[in-house]
């Protein structure tokens, strides 16, 4: 029995002093939440964007692909939907910098021109949207609906102010910032705040049997929090990625960067505010 006792405490010695298994590196995720450049009229309140091809937009957007380039991305994920299981952008293949000077739109903007910059062969698509059959993921229509019959039009009236606020807030912007200005405003803590104020707000349309505010509030998250899912599936330990997607997603995205194991939220407002203070 005796070398029993021994023994045991020879393995329970080794196992003490033996090193603990290291974690996996965290995975960084930076957020750059954006406005739409192109002006494609999607959303309920929307921006009307200075034009980004001018050569000053072209100056200030190199800049911010500087800054964003100290963060030193190792992924680059973009808001649009992949056609194969490994989500690749097969748009971003056919990238050529001279594109640059012709298409308006974000994910070129910002997003190839970074990834070209650091030499990344792949940009990554994970957005979410509805398939057929699917429920709508954004179901506005059906607080309008709700709301007009129950005497409530007044607070969509007053809501749908707010947004619009929002947008002449940016467009005012445009006239005496750089676009990394304008993306620092936008990111602001403060303004993601508000931003998930309006969607909370909208819980109180409703009553007992029927609650279009909170199915909204359900099927927002629902998307977001697939959108995020698929960075999942994508990301290693010690990657360092940048999503580049509309500004309304920032507080659930970030939410889910800051609260999943494994994963670090990072703050892009320090590096657009460099960006912001490069010669013009």
């Amino acid at each position: 029995m005796r070398w029993m006792i021994g023994l045991l405490a020879i393995v329970a010695a080794s196992q003490a002093g033996a090193a603990a298994p290291e974690k996996p590196a965290p995975i960084q995720v930076m957020v750059l939440g954006t406005y739409h450049f192109d002006n494609p009229g999607l959303d309920l309140a929307n921006v009307k964007a200075d034009d980004v091809l001018k050569p000053e937009r072209q100056k200030e957007l190199d800049a911010l692909a500087a800054a964003l380039a100290e963060f030193r991305p190792t992924r680059i994920m973009v808001e649009r939907r992949a056609k194969t299981p490994d989500l690749i952008d097969p748009r971003f293949a056919q990238f050529s910098p001279v594109e640059l000077g012709k298409n308006r739109d974000e994910r070129v903007q910002v997003a190839y021109r970074l990834a070209h910059r650091l030499g990344q062969k792949t940009v990554y698509a994970i957005d979410e949207q509805p398939s057929e059959g699917e429920p709508d993921y954004f179901p506005f229509d059906k607080i309008v609906a709700w709301a007009q019959p129950h005497g409530q039009q007044a607070r969509i009236d007053a809501l749908m102010a707010t947004a619009k606020a929002a947008t002449s807030r940016i467009e005012a912007l445009q006239k005496s910032q750089t676009i990394a200005g304008v993306l620092a405003d936008l990111n602001d803590p403060a303004t993601t705040a508000k931003e998930r104020a309006f969607y909370y707000e909208l819980l109180s349309i409703g009553d007992t049997e029927q609650q279009p505010g909170a199915d909204l509030n359900a099927m927002w998250y629902l998307r977001n929090a697939k959108i995020f899912a698929k960075l999942i599936t994508i990301a290693k330990p010690g990657d360092r990625i940048l999503v580049v997607y509309g500004s309304g997603h920032n507080y659930w995205l970030r939410h889910f960067a800051e609260a999943t194991p494994g994963f670090v939220n990072v703050d892009p407002t320090p590096y657009l505010k460099r960006a912001a203070k490069a010669p013009r």
